[in-house]
């Protein structure tokens, strides 16, 4: 079971950090939703809250990649499986991290945002901060199995 953990794991990371990949080289698809919106000042109207740069958006992808590894080292899936303790450490580390995201920054992202008219907003309630908390469950079980 744990094995196939990480494997999807591994799979739903990937496919994350190769999407970042494609908003990093300039493509568009989803990136309204990606990104959280605020309202103009004195208007209904939303605009982005920051603009990703692109060499930004590569180094998020690599950190997912580095998940991704770090997943395949704890269960030895193409890698040589490593016991340290370390290694749990360092992914339930990041689990704590995924959780914190769910939870979020009270404004902007996370289950008690109080930005919640954009389609970030929706996709933010209803995938991304579901997904952390998934994500993140998912990487304890594996790290201390």
């Amino acid at each position: 079971m744990t094995f196939a953990l990480a494997q999807w794991l591994v799979t739903i990371f990937a496919a994350i950090a190769l999407v970042h990949v494609y908003w990093a080289l300039g493509g568009e698809w989803a990136a309204v939703a990606a990104v959280p919106q605020v309202p103009l000042e004195g208007g209904t109207q939303l605009r982005p809250a920051f603009k990703p740069r692109g060499w930004l958006t590569l180094l998020v992808a690599a950190a997912l990649m580095v998940i991704a590894l770090l997943v395949c080292l704890r269960v030895g899936w193409w890698l040589p499986q490593v016991h340290h303790q370390m290694l749990q450490w360092v992914i339930s580390a990041i689990a704590l991290l995924l959780f914190a995201r769910a939870i979020g920054d009270s404004e902007l992202m996370g289950f008690f945002k109080e930005i919640k008219g954009s389609r970030f907003a929706r996709w933010d309630t209803w995938v991304y901060s579901p997904l952390c908390v998934v994500l993140g469950s998912g990487l304890l079980a594996v790290a201390w199995s």
